[in-house]
């Protein structure tokens, strides 16, 4: 911006100095001066233009995995706290104006130095006409400002109208088929209608500023070009000022229409930028509803700090109390000692009295869903507890630990896009993914696919059943291998047959492992070790399952009785 800005200076002096002097050498050289301006503009103009490309994705991109590890950090509490449509929003739209935002800044801090130096040139040639730029420039954005402020306004309250628009169309995809078996896809259709005119009302709200921003980007500059001409051509008339002193007047006048322009496109952008900068910052400060321990530090790699004998081999240098001077939990190595603890040990909720025993197959029958959930939540570390695995707190362990050894897979879990064997597989092998489909009951699925497990999933698993969803996501649940597996009613969508071999499967296969299911049939719950009866969020009675029947409360939830 600054060479284009001197290039109306150099053509003025060729024709002074050149043309009307009739000096050949100073028109040479003058003309040199405007070729070697051009040749710079070229290729700074590149230079700038990747920058401002790189500023753009680079913002974008990096935010956009600020938004990512937010989501994953946030976990459980995401939903609760934050709109689908909002992230919907935060992660497509708002990255996009925050990095266009940006970009800018390349193109408006060039058009700040070129307004400056041309400012400082007509001072210098002609205080009169530097005082009109002087005092025009500031004018002009103080007049842009005027209408910047209702854009503003009129696009934070877009802004939130199509959030909440994002979030009503994300729901009505994700529950169509529910709306069908309802028959309520004309009343939601009606409310998504009603709600996209309100969008589309804000939005042309906000176009009548835009267009109005876009009249004043003309007309301002236009204005400010006309009165540096006149006088431009006063000053000559009257020999104050030469012909190639006017050509470059007007060269200037002209060339700040550019800067002026993108001046207020700049500022344009970085008002739009505002806006998603303040929902995204609002994203990025919402907390957990409790904080996971961080992970241990990692260990030291690099070489030996010392190779030779010990250099001390006298008693530890630490004399104080032991950190645990009860009965040792556990035979083997000690649960937790700031690293992974890969032994097996009892879960163990002391709020509702539930214990799940180390390697069996354990079933829980709860009197309402609300008593699964919250149990659930507690079992995973999803909400603060007082649960224990061993004699360890959760609470004590770290976040990634406590995900690696407890897994717990329910129903609003979601199949990813992509091929359904790397789907499933995770990081087992192809021959330990055969035996969780086996397990899962789920071949009939593969085979029934053109490509069997290379077939590829659609988004959210559309292009299965609710029934086959259900036992993919087990096959995926049963490769993750934790140590601790909790499932939530995993045969909810399947006929009384299919659940009876998924029992005997996922029975079969977690052998020796910690296995805890969530359920209420009495397929599943006749197929356990151990069944606990759970009302009103306490464990209230245990046994195996025909021992429980004689209970009048379990038996009215697992048989459907209606009396109890």
């Amino acid at each position: 911006m600054l060479a284009q800005a001197l290039v109306p200076a150099a053509v003025g002096k060729a024709i002074d100095a050149g043309i009307i002097a009739r000096d050949q050498h100073a028109l040479l050289w003058w003309g040199g001066a405007v070729v070697a301006l051009g040749t710079i503009q070229a290729a700074a103009g590149i230079l700038r233009d990747r920058a401002a490309l790189t500023t753009r994705l680079g913002a974008a991109y990096r935010t956009a995995q600020l938004i990512a590890r937010q989501a994953a950090r946030l976990g459980a509490t995401l939903p609760k706290r934050v709109a689908k449509g909002e992230i919907v929003n935060a992660g497509v739209a708002d990255i996009g104006r925050l990095g266009e935002a940006l970009a800018e800044t390349a193109r408006g801090s060039g058009s700040v130095v070129a307004i400056a130096v041309v400012a400082a040139i007509l001072l210098h040639t002609s205080w009169q006409l530097g005082l009109v730029v002087l005092l025009g420039v500031p004018l002009m954005v103080g007049t842009v400002s005027l209408l910047i402020r209702p854009l503003h306004r009129r696009q934070q309250r877009l802004r939130e109208q199509q959030a909440e628009l994002t979030g009503r169309a994300v729901d009505i995809v994700g529950g169509l088929r529910v709306l069908r078996g309802i028959g309520g896809e004309e009343v939601f259709a009606d409310r998504y209608r009603a709600d996209s005119q309100r969008v589309r009302a804000a939005g042309v709200a906000v176009a009548r500023v835009e267009a109005l921003l876009e009249g004043a980007k003309v007309l301002l500059p236009g204005l400010l070009t006309t009165v540096v001409v006149w006088l431009g051509a006063h000053y000559v008339a009257s020999g104050r000022m030469g012909p190639g002193q006017l050509v470059a007047f007007y060269g200037y006048a002209v060339f700040l229409v550019d800067p002026l322009r993108r001046l207020t496109t700049a500022a344009g952008r970085l008002t739009q930028g505002h806006v998603a900068a303040r929902r995204i910052t609002a994203f990025l400060a919402v907390r957990p509803e409790f904080a996971l321990a961080a992970a241990d530090p990692a260990p030291y790699e690099g070489p030996a700090p010392y190779d030779g004998p010990a250099p001390y081999d006298g008693p530890a240098p630490h004399e104080g109390p032991a950190p645990y001077e009860g009965p040792a939990p556990y035979d083997g190595p000690a649960p937790y000692e700031g690293r992974p603890y890969t032994g097996s040990a009892p879960l163990a909720d002391p709020a509702s009295g539930l214990i799940v025993a180390p390697g069996r197959f354990t079933a829980v029958a709860c009197a309402s869903p609300a008593d699964t959930a919250t149990l659930a939540a507690r079992l995973g570390r999803y909400t603060d507890s007082t649960v224990t695995l061993g004699d360890t707190p959760l609470g004590d362990l770290p976040a990634d630990e406590i995900r690696r050894r407890i897994l717990v897979a329910d129903n609003d879990d979601r199949l990813f896009a992509g091929p359904l064997r790397e789907e499933l597989r995770g990081r087992g092998s192809d021959a330990e993914l055969e035996r969780a489909v086996d397990a899962a009951c789920a071949r009939d699925i593969a085979e029934a696919l053109p490509d069997g497990l290379d077939d590829l999933v659609a988004e959210s698993g559309r292009n299965f059943s609710g029934g086959q969803q259900q036992r993919l996501r087990l096959v995926r649940a049963l490769m993750a291998d934790p140590e601790v597996l909790i499932l939530v009613e995993p045969t909810s969508a399947v006929d009384a047959h299919t659940e009876a071999r998924i029992a005997r499967g996922v029975s079969d296969l977690r052998a020796g492992r910690t296995t805890l299911v969530f359920t209420t049939s009495p397929v599943v719950l006749d197929r356990a070790d151990h069944v606990v009866y759970v009302q009103s969020a306490k464990a209230v009675a245990q046994g195996s399952h025909g021992d429980l029947l004689t209970d009048v409360r379990y038996r009215s939830v697992v048989a459907r009785e209606e009396s109890a």
